[in-house]
């Protein structure tokens, strides 16, 4: 990110200068084309690049590794990259803090003392204690691209389930540690992918695939993801498998124990949108699951369970969440009881914590909290430090404190705890920059797309900015999945900002900022609407005098990427530079 980042400071830079109308004559490496092709309902599609999808040839090794030294050479003549990759590093290394977590009596939280490559896990007994190192991946891995994450922690707080990701791979290692004794049990389990781990008993659900063939760890077709019940101290080719759906290989699937232990929930999907719900409960001692919300078009999710009934989180005649309890012997909307109603504004997810609901709502792409009991009743808002985003308020029901976590884009991250009782809020802990943010300025704005829709943007610039049309601006957007872009905060956008540049991201259509129309406003057939909200972004930009088009940079990676690709494509005209990180550009 820091890389990519520089990058683009110093090309959009770059192009402002008259060094940069030399450009034109760059000659990339040859790439070789052949003559590959398929036919679609009778239209042929040419496809000469096939042989890069091949990603362990030599070929492609050897095209990877000429794209790099060309791209270097040139970013390395930039005469101010060092400049800049000094104000950078000095506003990257800044210590950073989690929001920590209880167990048993210790808490355990991610600490980055600045430049470190991976966040460290610590351990104190108390929060005014010293603290110590639980696990250091920078340690472990010398090179820097092995993460390590907390995936679930025991019922009796005793251990808890380590995730590892070498190299930046989605598949990942669950290693079981001992909290008190700081040290692995041995338990380690592999080819895990897009899970966590769900504790019962003296073991934990999780999901994982079949182990690939040696030599396609990384390219190998995925199918049959499964759960699995691994106990402590056994062999993981002892694990019981407790679901696997043979009719449908390509669906994913998650299990998730409720606090008390006495259900088992498993969520099903086939994609990134919608899921079915079942669950089972777990002091039967067999395993047989019961349908609780079916089908692919809505998502529900479980918040809790409480005296017989199910607290739920769901979108079903309600695209911006509402909160209702249910039966599980009688599931049907019919039978349910309102907890929170929908409001004109997103329900952006519900926790638990001190016997409470904590309800974190997202109005105007920027959050807002309140407190409940189990009944829906007795609204308490927490006052937060402003107009921004916040995160956290996780616990159980004999925790007596929350934390959480809040910023905006010239507020750092900061960690809050919040006493329950007293429903107070105390600063924990506030990282120290090296800026001023009282010389920056960020606003939200509203402007029209192609087609009339409202669209909401933060812009984000010195206060002393001229609207001149000269500025250039960085227009960063996503737009898909349900992702939110809120206000949040980046070190590195701040020298980007300080040399008299414009930050602007728009809450595009595809994304869950305005709840589940919104999102699907964005999808599929839908999908033209996020480049023209996007492109009515940069236009509104150029009508309003912040930049113009010799001076726009439009960014966004992975669907981000897929949004520049489509943009710098229909509307060359509009940017000056068009950066696709990580795009998914082949859509067939």
């Amino acid at each position: 990110m820091k890389a990519t980042l520089t990058s683009l400071l110093a090309i959009t830079l770059l192009c402002s200068c008259d060094s940069a109308k030399q450009s034109n004559g760059i000659q990339y490496p040859e790439t070789q084309k052949t003559d590959q092709s398929d036919t679609y309902f009778g239209t042929v599609v040419p496809d000469p690049y096939r042989w890069l999808e091949n990603d362990t040839s030599r070929s492609t090794e050897e095209w990877v590794v000429r794209q790099n030294a060309f791209t270097n050479s040139f970013l390395e003549a930039i005469p101010f990259r060092g400049q800049l990759r000094n104000r950078l590093e000095s506003l990257v290394n800044y210590e950073r803090f989690t929001a920590p977590v209880r167990a048993g009596s210790y808490y355990l939280y991610y600490r980055n003392n600045g430049l470190q490559n991976q966040d460290v896990i610590y351990i104190k007994s108390a929060l005014n204690e010293m603290e110590e190192v639980f696990l250091d991946p920078n340690e472990f891995d010398k090179t820097g691209t092995t993460t390590m994450h907390m995936s679930g922690m025991s019922k009796d707080e005793r251990f808890v389930a380590i995730s590892v990701s070498k190299a930046g791979s989605d598949w990942r290692e669950l290693v079981v540690f001992d909290i008190e004794k700081r040290k692995s049990t041995g338990d380690t389990l592999k080819w895990v992918k897009f899970s966590g781990a769900s504790w019962s008993g003296d073991g934990f659900y999780y999901s994982r695939y079949p182990e690939p063939e040696k030599g396609s760890d990384y390219s190998a077709f995925n199918a049959y993801h499964s759960v699995y019940y691994h106990a402590l101290g056994q062999n993981q080719s002892l694990d019981k498998l407790v679901y696997k759906d043979e009719a449908h290989p390509e669906r994913y699937h998650s299990a998730y124990v409720s606090e008390d232990g006495e259900f088992l929930f498993l969520y099903i999907a086939e994609g990134t949108d919608g899921f079915e719900c079942h669950y089972t409960p777990l002091n039967s001692g067999d395993i047989e699951f019961r349908p609780l919300f079916t089908g692919f078009e809505h998502k529900s999710s479980v918040i809790d369970h409480s005296d017989g009934r199910f607290i739920v989180r769901t979108d079903i005649d309600a695209p911006n969440y509402k909160l209702v309890s249910l039966d599980p012997a009688m599931p049907q909307k019919e039978h349910w009881t309102t907890l929170l109603d929908e409001k004109d504004y997103l329900l952006q997810d519900v926790n638990t914590c001190g016997g409470y609901l904590f309800a974190r709502y997202l109005k105007q792409a920027m959050n807002v909290v309140y407190r409940y009991n189990y009944e829906g009743k007795d609204e308490t808002e927490i006052i937060l430090p402003g107009p921004g985003s916040a995160g956290g308020f996780n616990g159980r029901k004999k925790d007596s404190e929350a934390f959480y976590s809040f910023s905006s884009f010239t507020e750092p991250g900061t960690i809050f705890r919040y006493d329950i009782a007293q429903n107070q809020s105390s600063l924990y802990f506030r990282p120290d920059l090296v800026f001023n943010p009282d010389q920056f300025e960020s606003k939200q704005v509203f402007y029209p797309s192609k087609d009339g829709t409202r669209i909401s943007m933060f812009i984000v610039h010195k206060k002393d900015l001229v609207l001149d049309g000269n500025n250039p601006l960085l227009l960063y957007g996503y737009g898909g999945f349900n992702i939110s872009l809120t206000s949040g905060f980046n070190s590195s956008i701040i020298p980007w900002i300080e040399c008299g540049g414009v930050y602007a991201v728009p809450n595009l259509r595809g994304g869950g900022e305005y709840g589940e129309t919104w999102h699907r406003a964005g999808m599929l057939l839908n999908k033209q609407n996020v480049f023209d909200d996007f492109i009515s972004a940069a236009e509104y930009l150029i009508d309003q005098k912040y930049t113009s088009s010799e001076k726009l940079v439009i960014s966004g990676r992975s669907n981000g990427g897929l949004l520049v690709g489509a943009v710098m494509t229909q509307r060359p005209d509009l940017m000056k530079v068009a950066l696709p990180g990580v795009g998914v550009m082949d859509m067939l």
